[in-house]
């Protein structure tokens, strides 16, 4: 959705042993690819909706 805004809070995080991920996939992407975010504006997303990267 091109009207909605997130600001991005956290970019990984520390896995606890044998997390959901870790037990479905064999490893655990948190710590490289997880991605946290709060709302700003809220909307739907879709998958391929154009990300813009804002700066303050």
């Amino acid at each position: 959705g091109k009207d909605i805004e997130l600001e991005i809070t956290q970019i990984g995080k520390q896995c606890h042993s044998e997390c959901e991920i870790f037990k479905q996939v064999g490893d655990c992407i948190m710590p490289q690819e997880g991605i946290f975010a709060k709302v700003i504006k809220p909307g739907k997303i879709n998958v391929g909706d154009a990300i813009e990267v804002l700066n303050d």
